[in-house]
Order: C-alpha cells, then sequence, then structure tokens
C-alpha cells in the first residue's frame, strides 16, 4: 500500500466514530430522552432549520459551478460557507429536538407515503453524509486533492439531496399541521 493511501485512510476511523456517536446521539434525543419544558422560542427552530438547509443546497450548487469553472478560491468560500449553514442546523435541530422532542405527522392520504418516503430516504443519507461531509473537508483542508475529488463526488449528491428534502420534510410538515 502507498503511503497516500495509508495517510489518506488515517481519518476514517475517527470520522466513522464521530459520526456514529453523533447519529446514535440524535436517536436517543428525539425518541428516548425524557420530556423538558420547551420555551416559546423553540416553535421558530423549523424555520431556522429550513432556512439554513437552502443556504447549504445553494452554496453547494454555487460551489459545485465554481470548481467545474476551475475557480478553486471560490468554490472553497462557497463550500465552507455550506459547511457553517449545515453545521448551524445541526446545532439549531439539536436544540428543537432538546425541548420538542419528536414530530408526528398528522397527513393522511398520497401524502402520508410520499412524506414518509422523503423522510426515511432524508434520515437515512444525512447518517451518510456526515462522514462524508468530515472526510471529503479533511482532504480539502490536507490538500490531498486527489482524495478529496474522489470522495466529493460521492459527497456533493448526497448532502445536496439531504439539504433539499429537509427544507421539503419542513414544508409538509407546515401545510398539515398549521
Amino acid at each position: 500500500m502507498t503511503q497516500d493511501v495509508e495517510l489518506a485512510r488515517r481519518p476514517l476511523p475517527v470520522i466513522i466514530a464521530l459520526s456514529a456517536a453523533v447519529s446514535c446521539f440524535l436517536v436517543w434525543l428525539i425518541y428516548f430522552k425524557g420530556r423538558v419544558a420547551e420555551p416559546a422560542w423553540v416553535g421558530a427552530l423549523p424555520a431556522c432549520n429550513a432556512l439554513f438547509n437552502s443556504l447549504s443546497a445553494i452554496c453547494l450548487v454555487c460551489g459545485y459551478v465554481q470548481i467545474r469553472r476551475g475557480n478553486r478560491l471560490v468554490h472553497m468560500r462557497f463550500m465552507l460557507s455550506a459547511t457553517v449553514f449545515s453545521t448551524l442546523f445541526l446545532a439549531s435541530y439539536i436544540t428543537y429536538h432538546f425541548f420538542h422532542g419528536d414530530t408526528h405527522f398528522p397527513g393522511h392520504g398520497w401524502i402520508r407515503p410520499v412524506y414518509f418516503f422523503i423522510l426515511i430516504s432524508h434520515i437515512g443519507l444525512s447518517i451518510v453524509a456526515l462522514p462524508l461531509i468530515l472526510a471529503t473537508l479533511w482532504y480539502a483542508l490536507r490538500s490531498q486533492f486527489r482524495f478529496h475529488r474522489r470522495v466529493a463526488r460521492w459527497t456533493f449528491p448526497v448532502w445536496l439531496y439531504v439539504s433539499v428534502t429537509g427544507v421539503l420534510v419542513f414544508a409538509i410538515l407546515r401545510a398539515y399541521t398549521t
């Protein structure tokens, strides 16, 4: 095995362990943690989450366009912005679910299976997205662009899907709960 490949694999166990810990924590937080009093401002967090996901998706697309044009510096700025917006989303999401717990979907008819398909694929791919995002960032920040490109080819569509479907989940929930 070449030294480059060995160096590239070094952070993967840590990235995978961290991603698994975050996923387990979120499952516990949403489904098993006891209820706490919910302050009034918590109700605004789902809209903030949708905004952060929207901004992340916009930055992802703009970053993709810039790298296709060969503009690495602007690409980097957009991708770091997407990371910041996704991090803000995660912090807001954790805060919301700390107070609110699980949100039940009251819709019936054709929308119910559509909603759950979007939600389940969103959740499943968000679990996949986290280690991909961390690995892609790691390789970029370490200037290991050969590995960065390999992982980014998978990261981009998964991350974009998760960002867009996060907004869809919010919109469908809002339409059926207000």
